[in-house]
């Protein structure tokens, strides 16, 4: 063997050994991206049980509530139709995220008017569902949390560099978080609070 075709060896192996290098670097990039993208769907899937649930106990809370509330008839039909809409197949994720917080607020604004019905306050089915609705919220509230801090590890990673590249390559795009709505966020009368 000459000198010259042992340079040329050590050079090919040191050619092949930075692109298996380069290659091992992207097939952990892709695969991380991959990852992280599996749990965001998969805490999303974890709303979507939780929001079955209330999707699912909201019929017998109207049902339960129409009994008493004669007055309070618009919202039980807002309350209805927000479900309607929010169990529809064809609904796209950033305006499903719209109705679920539109019927967030409505569910609390119908317990917020329930204090105006002593009878209704004392009906064991509805207190029963009241407790069950509350821990669906509760539960719901933590599968946003996981979901967020998914979304949030994983536009992080897609917009990072190097990552970023193999991103693109991939398709990729931010996810949107779920966030509190104007409602949501406004700071409460106190003093209206007390006047009911």
């Amino acid at each position: 063997m000459t000198v010259a075709t042992g340079e040329l060896l050590v050079s090919l192996i040191c050619l092949g050994g930075g692109a298996l290098l380069l290659l091992v670097i992207f097939m952990a990039m892709y695969n991380s991206l991959i990852a992280k993208k599996n749990q965001v769907d998969y805490a999303y899937s974890g709303i979507d049980v939780q929001l079955k649930k209330r999707h699912d106990l909201i019929p017998n809370l109207v049902a339960t509530v129409r009994q008493y509330m004669e007055h309070e008839r618009a919202l039980l039909e807002r309350i209805t139709e927000l479900r309607a809409r929010a169990i529809s197949p064809n609904l796209p994720d950033s305006e499903r995220m719209q109705v679920e917080a539109a019927l967030s607020t409505a569910l609390r604004s119908l317990m917020v008017a329930v204090e105006n019905y002593p009878n209704l306050k004392a009906n064991e089915n509805f207190l029963h569902l009241q407790a069950s609705l509350n821990e669906i919220e509760e539960q719901l509230a933590a599968a946003r949390r996981a979901y967020n801090a998914a979304v949030t590890d994983y536009n992080n990673a897609i917009e990072m560099f190097p990552t970023n590249f193999v991103a693109s390559m991939m398709g990729l795009s931010r996810r949107t978080v779920f966030e509190a709505s104007e409602e949501e966020r406004a700071t409460p009368d106190v003093a209206q609070l007390f006047k009911q």
